[in-house]
């Protein structure tokens, strides 16, 4: 028995531990997903490229592929020194306005390609948008797990970044009816609207104050 409570406290590190050790099983193994997330969202960038056909997804196309790959070397900097890398995270500033088309239109059903030759560029930006939603999530859930000060922040500030790319992909998708959205009926919609009503004073303010 006091082997075992030996073993035990030799494994359990209670000191300060360097930065470039300062990361947790879970930091780690979520981070890993993360960055190599963002290789394949690259080289998923760099093999779609040859095939789009709109000038303005290939403006957007090159952008994104610039700021995940600058944001990729920055995570990769602070994860390895589990220090603040070596300039501070941008936003990433979209060029489209917020203006979404409501409503369906009929549209060809959707179906496997059978070969390459049918790459379109809805697929192409169906498909980066898949990759933006996606990285959105495992930077969530990496955050969420990590231990090191600098790497949570450098993912939080990800995350943003990963929703604002994919917000400019539905809107281009939307503009060409690729990415329809649907509304509720006014009557419909103003009854969820109001079904919620702001907070009162809790009872545990109430309590407080006796």
């Amino acid at each position: 028995m006091q082997n075992q409570q030996n073993q035990t406290s030799q494994n359990m590190q209670t000191y300060q531990v360097p930065p470039n050790l300062n990361h947790g099983g879970h930091e780690l193994f979520d981070v890993h997903e993360v960055l190599s997330g963002s290789i394949n969202t690259l080289n998923t960038y760099m093999l779609m490229r040859e095939f789009v056909k709109d000038p303005e997804l290939r403006d957007i196309l090159d952008r994104q592929y610039q700021f995940i790959q600058d944001e990729y070397n920055l995570t990769c900097e602070c994860f390895k020194t589990g220090q603040h890398p070596s300039k501070r995270t941008q936003p990433y500033m979209m060029k489209q306005n917020n203006d979404f088309i409501y409503g369906m239109t009929p549209t060809s059903p959707k179906k496997p390609m059978q070969s390459t030759s049918e790459i379109s560029d809805q697929f192409i930006s169906g498909t980066m948008l898949t990759c933006c939603k996606s990285g959105a999530s495992a930077r969530t859930m990496a955050a969420t797990e990590s231990t090191n000060p600098v790497v949570r922040r450098v993912l939080a500030a990800s995350i943003q970044n990963c929703i604002e790319m994919a917000y400019e992909i539905s809107l281009y998708q939307n503009k060409h009816k690729y990415y329809q959205v649907p509304q509720l009926a006014q009557e419909d919609m103003q009854q969820i609207l109001n079904s919620y009503a702001p907070a009162q004073t809790s009872p545990m303010q109430n309590n407080m104050t006796h």
